[in-house]
């Protein structure tokens, strides 16, 4: 199961993600955020509820960061748990995403 809370405040786009972004959840993610980055300068995801992601969800959250350094815009994530993090050492991505 997953499950996407997204809120909008101005111009900063918060993303809570719940469950596993895997092949099928990524989809839904990044219609989410092809819908609305376009008005975002800062996107903030909350990984505290994600419990592990694919390389289907990489590509969504690298192709995100790419169109927020095209515009100059920030993006960060949060609560990223070990797993997850390990993910992330691996494939290269702590150089990056910004991981608070």
């Amino acid at each position: 199961m997953f499950n996407i809370i997204a809120e909008s405040a101005g111009t900063t786009l918060s993303i809570a993600l719940e469950g596993v972004l895997d092949t099928q959840a990524a989809p839904k993610l990044e219609a989410l955020i092809n819908e609305k980055i376009a008005d975002a300068t800062e996107v903030k995801f909350d990984f505290a509820n994600l419990e592990y992601l694919t390389s289907a969800g990489l590509r969504v959250l690298l192709t995100a960061q790419q169109e927020m350094d095209d515009k100059e815009g920030i993006m960060s994530l949060t609560n990223v748990n070990d797993e997850i993090m390990e993910i992330f050492d691996m494939t290269g991505f702590t150089d990056v995403l910004t991981i608070i």
